[in-house]
Order: structure tokens, then sequence, then C-alpha cells
């Protein structure tokens, strides 16, 4: 029998085992390692700089100026300190992610919860739905809506973001929801007496949540390169908002002979976006391992578990 959700978040049954195996995962802990510095950075690095994220120093004497040891990064063309806009762009960038994958895993949990267990008519109707808005390119779909205003605040970008992110995530949660309701718990539950909001809450959704966690996971990542794309096209966060991509459109806007004469000002956040997407699909692919109920039977050396 699978547990139900008093089983699933107590930490003797599965949290502690599985938070234990993710651990002594050798990729997770390099994956947990590298958010968890990204995390403190932008949570506490801008304190500790001289500067602000937007204030220009000298725009005559330090405009473009190469890295030094005042200024790691550098500064931009406004002779504004990279290493700080940096920090405060991780921020952004960050949150954004994040609260958009929380968003977009929240609607499609649900919309997929539903369409699976109702099943019938209904469930035909919403997998329709949902095909018409799996045939729209993600990315040209923001791009049409984000040009349409002249500036998008950074909550509209990210219901943005979240708003056009679940369409996957639901498929799978459906996928998810259908088998395991067949299953003999779901029988005993309703002969019990049990509500179909009981059932759904209690017993089908944390058996349906792991691949929902991995799939949040990895979206991060995509949606850290999502966002930094569109601010890197300048119809994402706006200037003077720091976020890693309008920090690297900051470097580019001036052409090509600009990009080689001031590199650090794409480098740095360049580094930063690569390092925090490969750090969360890294941290992602280990869940999976840990997560998946057909691996733990595996002797694998990060694991407790025997043959």
């Amino acid at each position: 029998m699978l547990p139900s959700i008093r089983g699933f978040v107590s930490s003797e049954s599965n949290v502690a085992p599985a938070f234990g195996r993710l651990v002594r995962h050798p990729s997770a802990r390099w994956g947990l390692g590298v958010i968890a510095l990204l995390v403190l950075a932008a949570s506490i690095g801008p304190f500790f700089s001289s500067y602000s994220c937007v204030e220009q120093l000298d725009i005559v004497n330090l405009k473009n100026a190469p890295p030094s040891w005042p200024h790691p990064f550098g500064t931009d063309q406004y002779s504004r300190d990279v290493l700080t806009r940096v920090l405060c762009g991780a921020r952004v960038s960050l949150a954004v992610a994040t609260l958009a994958v929380l968003l977009s895993m929240t609607l499609g949990t649900a919309y997929g919860l539903i369409a699976g267990f109702v099943g019938g008519r209904l469930d035909n109707a919403m997998m329709r739905i949902l095909d018409g808005c799996l045939s729209i390119p993600r990315v040209l779909l923001l791009i049409a809506v984000l040009t349409l205003w002249e500036r998008v605040p950074i909550g509209g970008l990210i219901v943005l973001l979240g708003a056009t992110g679940w369409f996957g995530v639901s498929r799978l949660v459906r996928a998810e929801t259908i088998s395991a309701k067949q299953l003999d718990y779901v029988a005993a539950a309703r002969a019990i007496g049990a509500s179909d909001t009981r059932i759904l809450w209690r017993h089908l959704l944390p058996n349906v949540i792991s691949p929902v966690i991995v799939a949040a996971t990895l979206a991060v990542g995509n949606v850290i390169a999502l966002e930094a794309g569109l601010s890197y096209l300048g119809i994402g966060a706006r200037a003077p908002t720091a976020s890693w991509g309008s920090i690297f459109f900051d470097g580019v806007e001036s052409g090509v002979a600009f990009f080689a004469g001031n590199w650090w000002v794409v480098l740095f956040p360049g580094i930063a976006i690569v390092v925090t997407v490969l750090a969360f699909n890294v941290l992602g692919d280990a869940l999976r391992d840990v997560l998946d109920p057909r691996q733990l039977h595996l002797a694998q050396p990060w694991t407790d578990d025997k043959k």
C-alpha cells in the first residue's frame, strides 16, 4: 500500500530516508552546495558591497573600467559596479524563477489531478485544451505578450512565466494519477466513505508529488535561462532593475565592438547563468535517482540499500 499524506510528510517514513540518500548522492552534494552559495550570495552579498545596484559612480572616469581591486568585476558603460549588480541580479533571477516555477507546478498539479481523477468527458476536454496550449511555442508566446507592454513589472513577468510553464507537468501528473487511482488503497478509502477531496489530498497527491519535485527542480534552471534570454532581448526585467539577463544586455547593446572591448560586463553574468542552470539540472537528475521508486533497490554507492 502506498503511503497516505501523513506518511509522506513523516520524517520516519519517506522524507528522512530520501533526504539521506540525496545528501549521499555525489552529484546532489555538488548541486546543493552551489545553489546554497548562490542563495547566500544573493541574500547577503549586496549588503557587504560599498555600492548600490543602480549607483552611477563616476560616469566620466569609471565608465567601462576593467576589473580591478576596487571593482573585481569592472564597471559598465554607466559606471555601475558589475559585481554588485551580479549579486543583485541573483536575487531577481532566482526569485523570478522560483516563484514562477512554484506557480506553474501548482497549476499543473491541480489541472492534472482533476483531469486524471475525474476522467471521462471532462478529462478529454481538458486534454484537448492542453494540446492546444502545447501547440503554441512558449518563447514566441512570451515575446508576443511582453512586447504589448512598454514595461512589464517583475510581478507580471513571474505570472507570465508561471502561467505558460505548467502544460508539461500537468500531463505527467495526470498519467501518475490515472495509475495511482487504480490501486487498492483508493478503493479501500472509498469503501470506508472517504470523500473525493480527501482521496485527492491525502492519498493521490503524495504519490504524484515526487515527479513534480523533480520537474520543478529542472524547471528552475530552464526559467532562469528563459528570463535571461527575455531580458537580453529587452522585454524581460527592464533597466535599471538588475537581473543577469539585463546585465548581459547592457554589455552587448552597443554592438560587437563594445562586447570585444568590455568583455567583463557579459562574462561574469554569463558564468553565473551557466553555473546556476547546471547546478539545478544536476540536482534535478539526482532527485530523479533518489525519488524514483524503481531506483531504490539498486545498490548505488551513495545509498544504504543492499541487494
